[in-house]
């Protein structure tokens, strides 16, 4: 079965806007795993609007599936991550600003930048995967970088999903295809939600890992937490 990785950025959000330390962030990404959660994910960025670099820390002793750190590979992050030693770390493009991740790299481009970080990574023994949209080209140059896997931008299938999802999910379904022929390993993030996952889920092959914060968060204000990865971890299953 699909693994399910939560993403606790929007708890920490959450909790700067009043100070403090409610909600407790470690005790929510502690929850979530005893509720089910494959993994953790978190997103620290350079303003540390959400997730602290503190709280990379806090969180790393405590999780006992797995942990994916997501960010921009710059000096500090990588810093970071090289001390923490996640089981995985995504590499996302972000700018500093960014409001959230809205596409992926332009593997060609920023290829030699990218094969370095890699092997910086994977020395430390950290699986690594690049955050990319599902353009061909790119996953056949990110393949070639040494990754061990690619995250899927799912944002175009989410906004494309409620007028069509058999057209929202077809690119998808190429790039993992070919992606699994190339040998690595497919994650998938952005805007899945308990309304799109089960048909993704279904229709999208070889997806390992799928990464999810705004909507499980947003849904577990109504439903509990605890309901809100059973349901996510349901549209997991397979049929």
């Amino acid at each position: 079965m699909t693994k399910l990785s939560v993403n606790v950025n929007k708890v920490a959000t959450l909790r700067n806007s009043r100070g403090g330390n409610l909600p407790n962030v470690l005790k929510v990404a502690m929850d979530c795993e005893a509720f089910g959660a494959d993994g953790i994910t978190v997103h620290p960025r350079p303003d540390e609007r959400h997730i602290r670099y503190a709280d990379v820390y806090e969180i790393r002793p405590m999780i006992k599936t797995e942990f994916n750190i997501e960010g921009y590979p710059s000096e500090r992050f990588m810093d970071l991550v090289l001390k923490v030693r996640p089981e995985q770390v995504t590499l996302v493009p972000d700018s500093p600003d960014a409001l959230t991740s809205s596409e992926g790299w332009n593997t060609k481009e920023h290829f030699d930048f990218l094969s370095k970080t890699i092997d910086t990574l994977k020395n430390a023994g950290i699986r690594t995967s690049i955050f990319v949209d599902p353009v061909l080209e790119f996953i056949e140059s990110a393949a070639r970088t040494g990754t061990d896997r690619i995250e899927l931008y799912t944002g175009p299938y989410a906004a494309g999903y409620a007028e069509n999802p058999e057209v929202a999910a077809a690119p998808f379904i190429s790039a993992a295809a070919l992606a699994h022929k190339l040998g690595l390993g497919i994650n998938a993030g952005h805007d899945l939600s308990l309304t799109n996952l089960k048909y993704f889920h279904e229709q999208v092959p070889y997806i390992s890992e799928v990464s999810i914060g705004h909507s499980l968060i947003s849904d577990a204000l109504y439903l509990g937490l605890q309901e809100t990865i059973r349901q996510y971890k349901e549209c997991l299953k397979n049929t």
